[in-house]
């Protein structure tokens, strides 16, 4: 992993193109396996949708719980080798799916995958951040998360495509682009300098896994087993259990899995909180869609996948031209209160005009634009905070938080929603779906609207004395 030092300023440019690439994988393994339900179901003759939904959430919680321990790892050891071996876990994993005999193999190369996702993303952003001039860094954090968004939103129509030749090419795909990644990273990548801080609270960070995936098993069994049975109240007791060990240990471990000295940052817990239900209403959007034109519409996954195309391209346009400019205008709290309503709105274009008989172009495409445009206006802005309201040693930690709040979001979102499907995929069923997905969105406005009255992020302030700008409370 060698390379010749050089100042991280001198290729800002390359930086970006490269954390973006790593960002842009891991972002796309959280959803790209939707499309491939059907085939995965059918290759290890699963038909339960609950155990299928765990090669997804399996994947996510651990990479929510470990990102924040792996940002502190960045922090101890230095972000470019952080970022560099990140990168070999999860290309070596990625391969591994391919490659798995059984569906429990699957589902442990989906956790091995996500540790090394783990490990690159945080580092990714604090590469992005270190090697940026203050005054373009706004702009650079918004093309990290439209690559991050468009990932997400990408993947099924390209699991689609990739679906057509194997299910297992989803996985494959990761290896070329991984080992393409690694090769440019240790060439434009500067050596970054170690704290020398002790380890992460790793303990810490198994309890939250633990804590999360008994919540998430609680939520995927609910409706099955009831409110009462004795394996749902024993899940939340050891949710709620593991949870609570992990704050507690975050209190009192100086390098804890949960920093909560960021989070008594209000710009941070504020946008954290927003990311979490907007991303939880994204995930649930993402996959409903998919059974949505797979279960009701009848469509193949191919053109299932590319009739979820358009939504994607407009995540772009909207993030990469007109999210970081409102951003330095308008405020965080206003764009993102701006673009979850967009989404809503899309949401509900769904609720009235989607129906059995298949009419794309007039009643599912509209939707689709809206909620891209809400998509490509809030995770961009929000994503943005750590950035702005942060000290530059804070943040591989912030950065790690953001990342935590949007994957925890999504672990609840795609939870949520297989227990409203556990009956079967049919109309009325897709939409109590996307009730809940308006729900959550609506929350995010709520929240956003918040964010803007009371305070607001100034992206227009001069940097302080390390780069980072400073988020100041407004009274109204």
């Amino acid at each position: 992993m060698a390379a010749p030092s050089r100042a991280l300023s001198t290729r800002p440019a390359a930086t970006v193109a490269v954390v973006s690439t790593a960002a842009f994988l891991a972002s796309l393994d959280l959803f790209i396996v939707n499309i491939a339900f059907p085939d995965i179901r059918t290759a290890f003759g699963h038909a339960d949708l609950a155990a299928m939904s765990w090669i997804l959430n399996g994947y996510t919680v651990v990479f929510a719980a470990f990102l924040n321990p792996a940002g502190r790892l960045g922090d101890r050891y230095g972000h470019r080798r952080m970022f560099l071996w990140g990168l070999v876990v999860f290309t070596l994993a990625s391969a591994a799916c391919g490659l798995s005999p059984s569906f429990t193999m699957l589902v442990s190369a989906r956790v091995v995958q996500a540790v090394g996702a783990a490990m690159l993303m945080p580092s990714s952003l604090a590469l992005l951040m270190a090697a940026v001039p203050a005054s373009r860094r706004a702009v650079a954090v918004s093309t990290w998360s439209a690559v991050g968004a468009m990932a997400a939103a990408l993947g099924p129509p390209v699991g689609g495509l990739l679906v057509e030749v194997s299910w297992r090419w989803i996985f494959f795909v990761n290896v070329p682009l991984g080992v393409a990644a690694f090769l440019a990273g240790t060439w434009v990548l500067a050596w970054t300098p170690a704290t020398g801080v002790g380890v992460p609270d790793l303990v810490g960070a198994v309890m939250l896994v633990l804590g999360i995936g008994a919540l998430v098993w609680a939520l995927v069994e609910l409706p099955t087993a009831g409110w009462t049975s004795t394996e749902v109240v024993t899940a939340a007791l050891v949710a709620t259990g593991f949870m609570a060990g992990a704050v507690w240990r975050s209190v009192r471990h100086p390098l804890p899995a949960l920093d909560l000295a960021v989070v008594r940052v209000v710009p941070m817990w504020s946008s954290c909180l927003a990311l979490l239900v907007f991303s939880a209403a994204f995930a649930a959007m993402l996959l409903g869609g998919v059974m949505f034109l797979t279960g009701v519409w009848h469509l193949p996954p191919s053109v299932a996948g590319l009739c979820l195309s358009p939504g994607p391209f407009v995540v772009v346009v909207v993030s990469l031209t007109v999210a970081g400019k409102l951003v330095g205008r308008l405020g965080i709290g206003a764009v993102a209160a701006t673009g979850a309503t967009l989404y809503v709105a899309g949401v509900v274009f769904w609720l009235c005009r989607a129906h059995l008989e298949p009419n794309y172009f007039a009643d599912f495409l509209p939707g689709q634009i809206l909620t891209g445009a809400g998509v490509g206006l809030v995770m961009p802005s929000l994503s943005a905070v750590s950035g702005l309201a942060l000290q530059s040693h804070q943040w591989g930690a912030g950065s790690a938080l953001t990342n935590t709040a949007r994957q925890l979001g999504t672990v609840l979102g795609t939870a949520i929603l297989t227990m409203i499907y556990h009956a079967g995929v049919d109309l009325d069923t897709v939409r109590r779906g996307w009730v809940f997905v308006v729900s959550a969105a609506s929350a995010a406005v709520l929240i956003a609207i918040g964010m803007a009255v009371w305070w607001r992020t100034d992206a227009t302030r001069a940097p302080g004395p390390d780069g980072a700008r400073c988020s100041t409370p407004v009274a109204r």
